[in-house]
């Protein structure tokens, strides 16, 4: 075999046809290479290689259409058979160096994305995916390729037998699709030779193991095949053709069976072992929050999907099994909208779009609408939408948590004094921690309603009246929770800023300026800090948390403060001020000790630090502990600014604040084991390259390369036509 291949090797790059082939794929790759990553800055090849995909058509026939033809036009096929080799050895030698050759402009694809890491972040490990499912791809073109070679001695009739049967193979997904929408039994048989849909996992970001088992088992089967084929020529017209005949179409029989049971074998994996995620944001995994609370579901869960099984959203579908494999109590049914047309109408008095989810246990129901499955922005610029997130994890684990949880909490949202409203994704993290959110006015209420688990008081621009601040007061004493934030308003607020004073802990007028130009974004009162570990911040824990216009938050046992507290976090202080005993603060956001507080910010010169203005470290966010008349406990969660729980800001830390506010909430109501999965993002950091850059890759990759490849190519056989 291996005198084989290297004879096979050398003639391959003695005449243009490698050469060709090198210079073709490669000249393409790099124009595509050029447009998506070079000159858009894309971190990723998976749109590079799809759109080379459709060369495959053309340049493998061109490959292996004389691998066999040719031997046998000019009967040199003969010396081949009767040659101490084996026909198996003889087929597997030409595969192997037209492989090699297929291989050659692989390797250099693979050295591409190389290029690209001092540009930026790029996604290597769903690069060099793309990459092997590519590869794979064309591994299985050649053998099919080489096994129409072996039916005839026109190299013409070669090519042209392999670009339909190669065509047929890269079509037959959209054959399939205009076959029956629903899916058949005609289109599972057809989807067999169903060429190009193994790659779609791969060029998402999945090391797809059955699609893997799929082109070698092909492979496998088409130079089998190919080796059939070559066999029934070795002998003459007798009876001994025609037994080896009737060998050679039980062979292939036994073959092809067993090519089907190892892909049927291959699709029953468990979805863990058939995909493996390789995407940088971990896109079709499920996170370790989810598997937990999973694991610890004592009761049966169904997950209706409004669509058939063939031809639903592949993604969603994925993710499911994923739920399906790490709970026994979950299981997954499928209900066709055209077979079972008003089956949702048990759950909801709404219609609901085609894909949506409906989650049901013994005890209730949730629907989730296709739409909220991902997050779709709205680019005004052009008025077009796009999809930036992927949030079927979150939107499950909230539905399941639901529908098996034995009661709901109510949080209450204080209104009447211009509160500042709560940014879209701190409402979702709030229906996710399936908490039901009410608003409060205090004129209209004696007090706190006693199904409170907790009560938030966001910004308001006016002050409280005496009476709403007593009636917080009588709440917080009886063990209430409170989250509240306080920001510069240029006006006092002493009933508000009472309810604090009653735990010794003091609001300070004016801003705080951040004076390290590490912690600050752009401006010195747009401050980054990053949050200390607490239980309520643990899944943002050394993350940044951004937090403009803050004030400073004072407490006994402060920093620079004469009492330091006990070493329990409870501060002497307070006691004998005369708030209750025993009461703790914990910083969870502060600045750095080179920050300053401008007392008055509508008088101050200039952004930088004045004489008379205070020198931090600042406390920007502080948990109060304290115990209550009922013996649970109070606590109170605050922050200096009004604006950190807003969408825009979240957005600037990647959800960081939103996260926090998640995590407060989740142990104000007592909802610690429902995480709040987070949007998986789709969107992309693009590479920033500079012109020249662009110019002199995209020029080598697209002309200069290929031309040197192509030149040798002419070179070499010009000469040896000479000889």
């Amino acid at each position: 075999m291996k005198a084989i291949f290297k004879r096979e090797w050398k003639a391959l790059f003695q005449s243009v046809t490698g050469w060709l082939f090198l210079a073709v794929t490669l000249g393409l790759f790099g124009l595509y290479f050029y447009l998506y990553n070079l000159r858009y800055g894309y971190p990723y090849l998976s749109s590079t290689l799809s759109s080379i995909v459709f060369i495959q058509m053309v340049t493998v026939p061109v490959l292996t259409m004389r691998s066999l033809a040719e031997e046998r036009k000019n009967k040199t096929d003969q010396l081949l058979l009767t040659a101490p080799v084996s026909v198996g050895k003889i087929v597997w030698g030409k595969f192997f160096a037209m492989a090699a050759v297929f291989t050659t402009s692989v390797v250099i694809m693979a050295a591409t994305p190389l290029l690209l890491l001092p540009f930026g972040s790029v996604a290597l490990g769903e690069c060099y995916v793309s990459l092997l499912g590519y590869w794979l791809f064309g591994l299985a073109c050649i053998a099919i390729g080489t096994f129409v070679s072996s039916l005839t001695e026109s190299q013409v009739i070669s090519a042209v037998l392999t670009f339909g049967l190669l065509f047929l193979g890269y079509m037959m997904e959209g054959i399939c699709g205009l076959i029956s929408t629903q899916g058949n039994l005609l289109t599972k048989i057809l989807g067999c030779y169903d060429l190009s849909g193994g790659m779609n996992d791969f060029f998402n970001g999945i090391l797809d193991v059955p699609a893997m088992i799929y082109y070698l088992s092909l492979i496998l089967l088409f130079l089998f095949l190919t080796t059939q084929s070559i066999q029934k020529r070795r002998w003459s017209i007798s009876s001994k053709k025609i037994k080896l005949g009737v060998f050679s179409t039980g062979s292939a029989a036994l073959a092809l069976v067993a090519a089907i049971v190892v892909n049927l074998a291959a699709a029953q994996l468990p979805e863990q072992v058939r995909s493996i995620d390789v995407t940088a944001q971990k896109l079709y995994t499920i996170t370790d929050d989810t598997r937990t609370m999973l694991k610890g579901l004592s009761e049966d869960v169904t997950i209706y999907v409004l669509s058939g099984e063939d031809n639903g959203d592949e993604m969603v579908k994925k993710t499911l099994e994923r739920y399906a494999d790490a709970s026994k109590h979950i299981s997954v049914v499928y209900k066709d909208p055209a077979v079972y047309p008003s089956f949702y109408t048990q759950y909801t008095d709404s219609s609901i779009s085609t894909g949506s989810l409906i989650v049901e246990s013994g005890r209730r129901s949730r629907v989730i609408s296709y739409n909220d499955l991902y997050e779709i922005s709205m680019d005004y610029s052009t008025y077009s939408q796009s999809v930036t997130g992927y949030d079927a994890e979150g939107q499950l684990t909230s539905a399941i948590a639901y529908v098996t949880k034995d009661d709901m909490p109510v949080v209450y949202q204080l209104t009447g004094h211009d509160e500042q409203m709560l940014g879209e994704t701190f409402t979702d993290a709030i229906n996710k921690l399936n908490v039901t959110l009410e608003t409060l006015n205090l004129l209209e209420e004696d007090g706190i309603p006693e199904d409170a688990a907790a009560l938030i008081i966001n910004g308001p621009a006016k002050d409280l009246s005496a009476d709403d601040a007593d009636k917080v007061l009588a709440y917080l004493k009886n063990g209430g929770k409170l989250l509240m934030s306080a920001g510069y308003t240029g006006k006092e607020m002493p009933n508000y800023e009472g309810i604090l004073s009653a735990y010794q802990v003091q609001v300070k007028p004016g801003v705080v300026m951040e004076g390290d130009r590490s912690n600050f974004y752009q401006m010195p009162y747009y401050i980054l800090t990053k949050a200390s570990y607490t239980e309520a911040s643990a899944q943002v824990a050394g993350d940044y948390i951004f937090i403009p216009y803050a004030r400073g938050i004072g407490y006994p046992g402060e920093a620079g403060a004469e009492d330091a507290g006990d070493a329990d976090g409870t501060s002497d202080g307070a006691k004998d001020a005369g708030a209750a005993e025993d009461v703790a603060y914990t910083e969870l956001l502060s600045t750095s000790s080179q920050a300053y507080r401008k007392a008055d910010p509508a008088k101050m010169a200039a952004l930088e630090k004045e004489e008379g203005d205070e020198e931090g470290a600042f406390a920007l966010g502080l948990m109060v502990s304290a115990p209550a008349e009922n013996g649970e406990g109070t606590e109170i969660y605050v922050f200096g600014s009004d604006s950190i729980f807003t969408d825009e800001i979240s957005e600037m830390v990647y959800g960081n604040n939103a996260a926090l506010f998640a995590g407060v909430l989740s142990g104000f109501t007592g909802n610690e084991d429902v995480s709040v999965i987070p949007v998986k993002s789709y969107e992309v950091q693009f590479l920033t390259i500079n012109q020249a850059g662009v110019l002199l890759s995209g020029l080598g990759l697209t002309i200069l390369v290929p031309l040197v490849l192509l030149l040798l190519g002419i070179g070499i056989w010009a000469r040896r036509r000479r000889w």
